[in-house]
């Protein structure tokens, strides 16, 4: 089954700012969780939020969260490594 992400507004803010080489690794790692967002070779679950996981591209991690029901993966934030878990 492959899920339907949808960037929140803040992720697209951020994602819009960075080069195109990064933004292209980092659609390419939303594809990749579309597909298997509870792999745990590319995703992990975040300690602070039991319901989020995050992924790593670079320097920079994907929060999200998934939701089964409706099938859809919910990018709540792309934030670089240093402010990412705060």
């Amino acid at each position: 089954m492959s899920y339907r992400v949808e960037v929140r507004h803040q992720a697209a803010k951020e994602l819009k700012r960075l080069d195109r080489i990064t933004i292209k690794r980092i659609e390419a790692k939303l594809n990749e969780l579309a597909g298997s967002p509870f792999n745990p070779r590319i995703s992990r679950q975040m300690e602070t939020d039991p319901l989020a996981r995050y992924s790593r591209v670079g320097d920079w991690r994907i929060i999200y969260r998934v939701n089964e029901a409706a099938g859809i993966l919910d990018i709540l934030a792309i934030r670089p490594r240093s402010g990412a878990y705060r």
